[in-house]
């Protein structure tokens, strides 16, 4: 009999996941139906999508608080009718806030569960490893310090690797992200991402834009990308920028513009693993606001000595992470200057970061695949 398989993406990144999961379960379950919540992704790779998986994109708290009312009705009303249409398995992708809360529901009630992309146990609260347990059958994890922190909780956990490690080439080709983007072959280049939200935008840009400012005095005929994630976040990026001459603000091409660069300065996130991945030499800063960064000290609630995964994956300090007080124009500054200047310490990088590349690079679809076959396979 072919499996019923349903399914929970919250965001676009979850929807690329979640497409590239059906796409590999299909080779192994032709006849399989699938259905739940997803974007065109997943649509078109035949998943009926019985909402669209922006009904979950809310970022921030008083954006949740607004909507809150509204996903505690969808989510009310999906997870039953996930239940009456009787899945064989049940897998949600990232978005634990919504999905840990189904998964922990529809396991109560006796569905097989999977969470797709472990949250980050390693840096908040390892405890949380035993809780995620209690919503999943099996997690699906993107970095290997990640399965032996839910073994030490009796939780089953697989390391699939990364889909960006799977998805960008071992060696980016610099020249031709520099002909796609009309930049010149021989140009010094500066890659800035402020981040994806506008809060984020408008805490980190300003001191990363006088960053750049003082770099250009120092690195003639300087050209700075910043890529804006969205309309919204473009919108705040001009008004913030103006007119700023050798900088150009590109919609969406992040890792294009990350390719074609020289070096690239970021805050913490995924834009820190991407700009690994693609072989640039980065400065990391992050500041987030007072109270959260005096709870966060006061509670010891981050275990990790580093912040950026490149220095997380490697153990050490590969890159420099300028944090919170830190995190000013002049510092900032010093540590870009040092990577342009420095070409030994820049060659000196890139085996590091191919060594890393290649230990994420684990065909992560395929291997999703494989551990809910696994689990399918098992009796209930």
């Amino acid at each position: 009999m072919s499996p019923r398989i349903a399914l929970c993406a919250g965001e676009t990144s979850g929807d690329q996941l979640g497409a590239g999961l059906v796409a590999a379960l299909r080779e192994r379950f032709p006849e399989a139906a699938f259905a739940g919540i997803g974007g065109d992704a997943m649509r078109a790779v035949g998943v009926d999508t019985w909402h669209d998986a922006s009904e979950l994109s809310v970022m921030g708290l008083a954006e949740v608080l607004a909507h809150l009312p509204r996903l505690l009705a969808l989510r009310k009303a999906f997870r039953q009718r996930v239940l009456d249409w009787r899945p064989d398995v049940f897998i949600g992708i990232d978005a634990p806030d919504f999905n840990l809360g189904v998964e922990r529901w529809l396991k109560q009630r006796g569905v097989r569960t999977v969470h797709d992309v472990s949250p980050s146990v390693w840096a908040w609260r390892e405890s949380r490893a035993a809780k995620i347990g209690d919503s999943a059958d099996h997690v699906l994890c993107l970095f290997p310090m990640e399965p032996p922190i839910y073994a030490r909780h009796g939780v089953d956990a697989v390391f699939i690797g990364h889909p960006l490690a799977d998805a960008i080439p071992l060696q980016p080709d610099r020249t031709a992200a520099r002909i796609a983007l009309g930049v010149a072959t021989d140009a010094r280049v500066l890659a800035v991402l402020p981040g994806s939200r506008l809060g984020e935008i408008q805490r980190m840009l300003p001191g990363f834009a006088d960053a750049a400012r003082r770099l250009a005095g120092d690195v003639a005929g300087l050209q700075v990308l910043v890529p804006a994630a969205n309309a919204g976040c473009r919108a705040a990026i001009d008004a913030m920028l103006g007119d700023a001459p050798g900088v150009r603000v590109l919609d969406g091409q992040a890792q294009a513009a990350m390719i074609a660069s020289d070096v690239v300065l970021l805050a913490s996130g995924t834009a820190a693993l991407e700009a690994m991945l693609c072989k640039r030499p980065m400065v990391v800063g992050h500041r987030i606001s007072g109270l959260t960064y005096a709870i966060v000290k006061a509670f010891g609630l981050l275990k990790s000595a580093h912040v950026s995964l490149p220095n997380i994956l490697a153990g050490e300090t590969l890159v420099p992470e300028l944090l919170q007080d830190a995190c000013t124009p002049e510092a900032l500054h010093a540590a870009l200057l040092h990577w342009f200047r420095d070409a030994d310490a820049v060659a000196a990088l890139q085996p590091r970061f191919l060594a890393l590349h290649e230990s994420l690079r684990r065909d992560a679809s395929a291997r999703a695949a494989e551990a809910v076959a696994g689990l399918l396979a098992t009796p209930r």
